[in-house]
């Protein structure tokens, strides 16, 4: 009788180690998925301060005044619109780019004398 007594409190302790176990282990991962739900929390609330600072700039009347100037090309009454063509700006580009480098005097000197 006290075997029988003896197997089945083994057979229980055992069974209740063992949902003990898995539940501390299941709470583990659960704090794993919280900590990685808060960092995902943080990223998401920076994402929406800097979606509400660009919101703001947007709604601004600076960013409106930009937009009209440069995508829309219109001026403000009295002002004067001045388009520039591609092959000015090439040329210019171009010329720029030949310019030959001037060395600093010390360094004439250098090369003069050594």
């Amino acid at each position: 009788m006290k075997k029988i007594l003896f197997f089945a409190t083994v057979l229980i302790s055992f069974f209740v180690i063992n949902n003990l176990a898995r539940s501390i282990y299941d709470i583990w991962q659960k704090r794993d998925l919280v900590v990685e739900a808060e960092l995902e929390l943080a990223k998401q609330k920076q994402e929406n301060q800097s979606l509400q600072s660009e919101l703001v700039y947007v709604e601004s009347e600076e960013f409106v005044e930009e937009t009209a100037r440069n995508k829309l090309l219109l001026v403000k009454p009295g002002e004067q619109e001045v388009l520039i063509h591609q092959d000015l700006i090439k040329e210019v580009s171009s010329s720029s780019a030949n310019i030959q480098k001037v060395d600093p005097s010390w360094k004439k000197w250098w090369k003069l004398f050594f």
